[in-house]
């Protein structure tokens, strides 16, 4: 009787040590937050995905990626800064926002940078500007730390009124990033710009706050600002480009192995993830113009562009050595 009780105790201890191993290490799985303030339905959400699902299958499962989307934690520059702090593990934040961090992020925010999808990708691509963007971070923002990049293609502007040439958008109230690259270069246009958070633009297009916004087609779509704002005008004047900011508190609680883990499954979203979102933004437009959205694809970019690139070594010089590498490499990708 005694080896039969005995026998069953060893059982028992067994099971329950199978139990707490569980799948992947369930019971001793670290949940790490990442915030972002667009739907998941949205480039945005398919990078955040990409690197959860990459965190977890290279960690086994003991490292959780809890998504809070659609600014649940704080809208972009909220939640960036939570980040800093350790409130926040993670966002996928734009580099216009962190340039309320470190100005020189701004340089990213120059129009006609990009020259167009297949250049943007490519330079997202390139491990020298990210490189670049990484130092630039490492050495002037205490709290946080670029990942890798993203992007959501190109932005477009959208109001009631078709856009054609420059001069159509003279004294046209415009909500932009709050970056001075982007206040400096509207204004040279003509333009008089709004900052505002982006969960009030919808709001603000209603009522006549602003005429126009600008953001990529996926974004316009996801948040329904066609519904006040029906018509997109294609300048594909500015990327949008955004990193997956890393809290530098929850970096140094991690092991050497957990570090690697995080930095492979930045990297894979930052190999997948442009392409996809191109994808999207085609998408977008073909399902919004069966819905009878207006999109005005014959733009004359030439005088958006002759008033733009001169300005791009000034504003990268005025902004300071970071920017000024940053804008030679991207002007390197071919």
């Amino acid at each position: 009787m005694r080896n039969r009780t005995t026998q069953i105790a060893v059982l028992g201890a067994c099971l329950l040590g199978f139990a707490a191993a569980g799948p992947a290490g369930a019971a001793d799985a670290r949940h790490l937050t990442l915030s972002f303030d667009q739907p998941r339905g949205t480039g945005i959400g398919v990078g955040a995905d990409i690197f959860s699902n990459k965190l977890a299958e290279l960690s086994k499962g003991t490292l959780v990626v809890d998504q809070f989307p659609g600014a649940q934690l704080g809208q972009d520059p909220q939640a960036m800064q939570k980040v800093r702090t350790g409130d926040i593990d993670f966002s996928i934040s734009a580099t216009a926002n962190l340039a309320t961090l470190t100005p020189q992020s701004g340089v990213l925010s120059l129009h006609y940078l990009f020259k167009d999808d297949a250049h943007l990708t490519k330079a997202i691509a390139d491990p020298a500007l990210l490189a670049a963007v990484q130092k630039l971070f490492d050495e002037t923002v205490q709290g946080g730390h670029v990942m890798t990049l993203l992007t959501l293609g190109l932005r477009e502007l959208y109001g009631k009124k078709e856009i054609h040439k420059i001069e159509d958008i003279a004294r046209v109230k415009i909500r932009v990033q709050a970056t001075a690259t982007e206040d400096a270069i509207f204004a040279a246009y003509g333009a008089q710009t709004v900052h505002m958070p982006f969960g009030n633009v919808y709001t603000s297009l209603q009522t006549g706050v602003v005429d126009m916004a600008e953001n990529a087609i996926n974004i316009f779509q996801q948040n329904k600002h066609y519904e006040v704002a029906p018509v997109m005008s294609l300048t594909g004047h500015e990327a949008n480009i955004l990193t997956i900011w890393m809290s530098d508190k929850t970096l140094q609680s991690l092991t050497p192995e957990q570090r690697e883990w995080v930095k492979q499954a930045a990297a894979e979203a930052g190999r997948t993830q442009p392409a996809k979102a191109i994808e999207m933004e085609h998408a977008a437009q073909a399902a919004l113009q069966k819905m009878g959205v207006k999109f005005v694809s014959d733009v004359d970019k030439a005088g958006f562009i002759k008033i733009a690139e001169p300005m791009q070594d000034k504003i990268a010089a005025d902004l300071g050595p970071h920017a000024v590498s940053i804008l030679q490499l991207t002007r390197a990708v071919k």
